[in-house]
């Protein structure tokens, strides 16, 4: 990801249900669904027990358009009554940014 900061950190964590039940085909769905949004950045995932995806936005109003998108409704609507036995959603800014890589 290579944008300077300030920009905005939507984070998504959730506890799923058993199963599949289609769940891994609409995220894929919706993170290219996100890829195509105006203000989307990128995103980053982490699954086992408590699954945690960040996605990255340019600023608020983006946010508030990936929301109201029909398609991500559709998949928020479908989250709550087949997927999720909990989630939350927290919304930040982020200011500084810093990471390390290894040289090989």
């Amino acid at each position: 990801m290579k944008i300077a900061p300030p920009y905005y950190a939507v984070i998504f964590t959730s506890t799923r249900t058993e199963g599949d039940n289609g769940y891994g085909e609409m995220a894929q769905q919706m993170e290219n669904l996100a890829n195509q949004q105006s203000g989307f950045i990128a995103i980053e995932s982490a699954k086992e027990d408590i699954n945690i995806t960040v996605s990255y936005w340019k600023n608020l109003e983006a946010i508030a358009n990936w929301k109201a998108n029909t398609d991500h409704l559709f998949a928020q609507q479908k989250g709550i009554k087949d997927w999720y036995t909990w989630y939350k959603i927290r919304i930040c800014l982020v200011e500084r940014e810093y990471d390390f890589e290894k040289s090989s």
